[in-house]
This record gives C-alpha cells, structure tokens and sequence, in this order.
C-alpha cells in the first residue's frame, strides 16, 4: 500500500495545528495580562475612593500624629537613631531616642463650618 503521501499531507496539518496553538496560547495570555490589569485599575480606584473618604490625618514633620506632642509642641515618641558607622558610612549600629522636633507642621483638622447659598432666589 502506498501510505508514504501521508507524510505530505500530515506535515502541513500538524504545522498547522502548532500554529494554531501557538496564537490562541498567545491570545489567552494577552487576555490574561489584560484582565489582571483590570483587576489591578479597579482596586487601586477603590483604595483612591477609600482615601478621598477619610478626614485627612494631622502628621507633623516628623510623620508622628498630633496625639504624640504636647501642647507646647514636643514630641514624645521614640525614634530609631544611627550611633556607630561603618567603614562606608553606613549606620552599623541604632538606639531609640526621643524624637528631637519641635513643631506641628501638618494640616489642621477643619471643624464643622456653616456657609450660605450663594444663589439669591428674590
């Protein structure tokens, strides 16, 4: 029996077929990538709806709350201090210390205030 055309004709089908894979292998990936950026852009506007929903946090310079200083303004929380460096100049070694600022730099809490309408109806 004469099967050696078979050769001729299942070369060009299983070329084929790989290539046909290979695009759709592709084409998933792309829609895979695509999708996991969506998911990605829908978290991030959540968390930007999130914080657009707080009141804004009073930070002093130092990045301590207000609820850290006094009423005089000092700090009392402690903060990671280099003591000792390397040969490069790289911190080698740190102890706690009393944040040294001074002053509440962040933005004040705005109290409920009143305005009136801006049209005039008479």
């Amino acid at each position: 029996m004469d099967w050696w055309y078979l050769f001729f004709l299942a070369g060009p089908a299983i070329y084929a077929g790989t290539a046909v894979r290979g695009t759709v292998r592709k084409a998933l990936k792309t829609r895979h990538k695509r999708k996991l950026a969506l998911i990605e852009a829908r978290r991030e506007e959540r968390l930007a709806l999130e914080a657009a929903d707080r009141p804004p946090t009073p930070v002093c310079g130092c990045e301590h709350h207000l609820a850290k200083h006094d009423k005089q303004g000092k700090c009392h929380e402690l903060v990671r201090t280099a003591v000792a460096w390397d040969a490069d100049q790289r911190p080698a070694r740190y102890e706690a210390r009393p944040c040294a600022c001074q002053q509440y730099v962040g933005p004040q809490p705005l109290s409920q205030v009143y305005a009136e309408d801006l049209t005039d109806l008479g």
